[in-house]
């Protein structure tokens, strides 16, 4: 019926790569199947009692079940700010440079539908979270994809990714006005230094588009890594903003908080299209994710010793089974290589076969670009025990699928 009545903005989309395995996934339980899942990066772990004490505290208080307010309430971005200063030396005007938002997907999102006008141009690594690119996308915008490429130790090519970059601002039409960058990356647990954000700024400036950092997995970092902020750099909130979220490093996912701090004309838009679109998370929430974000810090180290943990059971049982894979720095993802013998398969192929006769689930690289294809990211949500048991289960599978 109205055929005549079209969708392009949803037309413009893409299949959505990851259905496929959920839909194998749900199947094989549905079939009595024991499914190990390392498709979604959900974490498994309940979140810190003292937050959720004071949510319940909180919550108990009718004045608190009335609208909230959009950009944040002032207590939070307050905790916003002592964050920066505490973690980067950087300092926040509350009023103009703090948006708090329901998860930094909501507020990148929202941000991208409220600085972007047709035809617009953005540049965004490849591989890379798919909302990164596709939100340009719904805005009516479009994407320069840019091949990030890694050295052995996940660290970021530098050279390579500055080349990519002035290539695009060489040769492209019209030329970007915004670049994406996502590091610890998703999915590929890439990671810089701050010399390289230095360097990114100064070409910012000279040539004159703005950045979009995301720093999702800044927390959960491993073998004495610190993740730097781009905010770190003088001068930077002139060109840059950067959005964080506390689903990851306190184990809020549900929860639905983040923030996105920075340049004043980009936080100034993003406040102002939220007012038009939300009422702000629940009072009771932020009052609880302030606590999370001031008080006692330990339960973020305990966290990220969970993930080291698993980590290291991953990479040592995976090896062990015939699948040799590189230790990540950071996040809460390996990003695997396809075993040599599997990589004709391509990782959509390959992620079906490991779920069906493996009873393995991860996402396909090619879900987050077409520079993924050859890997599959395998996110650390399952304990110690059930890591080995899907070791296991893929040497049984190695075994069985050999040339």
């Amino acid at each position: 019926m109205f055929d005549e009545i079209q969708f392009d903005k949803i037309k413009r989309l893409p299949k959505y790569v990851f259905a496929a395995v959920n839909e194998l996934k749900m199947a094989e339980r549905r079939a009595g199947e024991d499914v190990i899942d390392f498709s979604m990066g959900n974490p498994d772990g309940p979140t810190p009692q003292h937050i959720v004490d004071k949510l319940v505290e909180c919550i108990n208080k009718p004045r608190t079940h009335g609208y909230s307010v959009s950009k944040g309430i002032y207590k939070l971005r307050g905790a916003v700010g002592s964050w920066y200063r505490r973690k980067y030396n950087v300092d926040l005007d509350l009023d103009r440079e703090v948006v708090a938002t329901m998860g930094s997907k909501e507020g990148y999102v929202h941000l991208v539908q409220a600085i972007t006008n047709p035809g617009d141009l953005a540049m965004v690594p490849d591989p890379c979270y798919p909302i990164h690119s596709q939100a340009f996308i719904l805005a009516g915008g479009s994407v320069h994809r840019l091949k990030l490429e890694m050295h052995d130790d996940y660290r970021l090519d530098e050279e390579a990714f500055f080349h990519n970059i002035e290539t695009a601002l060489r040769e492209s039409s019209p030329k970007p006005k915004y670049l994406v960058v996502n590091f610890p990356n998703n999915p590929t647990t890439a990671t810089v230094e701050l010399p390289f954000y230095e360097r990114l700024v100064e070409l910012a400036r000279k040539e004159r588009f703005y950045i979009i950092s995301d720093i999702a997995y800044a927390e959960i970092t491993f073998d004495g890594y610190v993740t730097p902020s781009i905010l770190q750099v003088p001068g930077a909130k002139d060109v840059a903003v950067e959005s964080y979220t506390l689903s990851k490093t306190y184990n809020m996912a549900g929860w639905r908080v983040g923030f996105m701090v920075g340049n004043a004309k980009l936080i100034g838009a993003l406040e102002k299209i939220k007012s038009w679109l939300d009422y702000g998370t629940f009072t009771p929430i932020q009052v609880a994710s302030t606590i999370a974000l001031t008080d006692d810090q330990s339960c973020v180290a305990e966290i990220t010793e969970v993930y080291r943990r698993r980590r290291d059971v991953m990479i040592r049982s995976f090896e062990n089974a015939g699948w040799p894979i590189l230790p990540p720095r950071a996040s809460m993802f390996v990003w695997a290589h396809i075993p040599e013998q599997h990589r004709h398969l391509g990782s959509l192929e390959f992620s079906k076969k490991l779920l069906t006769e493996g009873k393995v689930a991860v996402s396909p690289g090619i879900g987050f670009g077409a520079y993924g294809d050859e890997y599959v990211r395998v996110a650390m949500i399952e304990n110690e025990e059930r890591i080995r048991q899907a070791a296991r289960n893929i040497r049984k599978f190695l075994k069985n699928n050999e040339a």
